[in-house]
């Protein structure tokens, strides 16, 4: 059992279903006083799963971020999926002062018994995601890209877990994961499309680009 009492874990579920407060996952003890960075740890993905981001990946794109919502970060850790993590399927959490990305199957294909949600079905969208209904089986389809997953964690799911981390303002589940989903907009989706954005038109000023601001801790 970890020390203390740790922040509640968050979850970036595969599924618009609340997940358990207690992952099935590593503890990292959160560091005391001032921090030297924060560390990456890899996991072998398992059998028929892999990372969609590398190390050097999360690395670089946390670089790119204000220091202050890195500032109290000890790890990220790419993760491995055991057989009582699948009973809870999720892209990435955050517990503690940690971050955990989880790993995608081979197929980078998504199999749902229920039809998803508005949230899931836009939010996956806007990043490439496609969405595909198979009436006999009565499910439902979500493909990837190795493109556009990495897109997503990168840009997604490791910004939104870090939104989490940087909240001592909300308690509530829902004014917690609306918080996230400012965060990931703000410093995942909106800030990589303005790039792309300049890249495509070098000569833009982007005027009509108004950037919200965080006060920190």
């Amino acid at each position: 059992m970890p020390y203390g009492v740790p922040r509640k874990a968050n979850f970036r579920a595969r599924t618009d279903r609340q997940a358990p407060c207690f992952p099935i996952e590593d503890w990292h003890e959160p560091l005391v006083g001032e921090r030297d960075g924060y560390r990456i740890i890899e996991k072998e993905a398992g059998n028929g799963m892999f990372h969609p981001i590398s190390p050097r990946e999360i690395a670089s794109r946390l670089a790119d971020l204000p220091h202050w919502t890195i500032a109290e970060l000890d790890v990220v850790q790419l993760s491995d999926v055991t057989r009582k993590k699948r009973r809870f399927p999720c892209y990435g959490l955050q517990w503690g002062t940690a971050i955990y990305l989880y790993p995608m199957c081979e197929t980078m294909v998504e199999i749902y018994c229920a039809p998803p949600g508005p949230k899931l079905l836009n939010e996956t969208k806007m990043y490439g995601g496609k969405w595909f209904e198979d009436n006999g089986e009565k499910t439902w389809m979500l493909q990837w890209s190795e493109k556009t997953l990495r897109d997503y964690y990168l840009n997604n799911v490791l910004i939104h877990e870090l939104g989490h981390l940087n909240d001592d303002r909300n308690s509530s589940f829902d004014s917690r994961e609306r918080y996230a989903d400012w965060f990931a907009i703000e410093f995942g989706y909106r800030k990589t499309r303005n790039r792309k954005n300049s890249n495509r038109n070098p000569g833009s000023r982007h005027s009509n680009h108004r950037r919200r601001h965080h006060g920190g801790k």
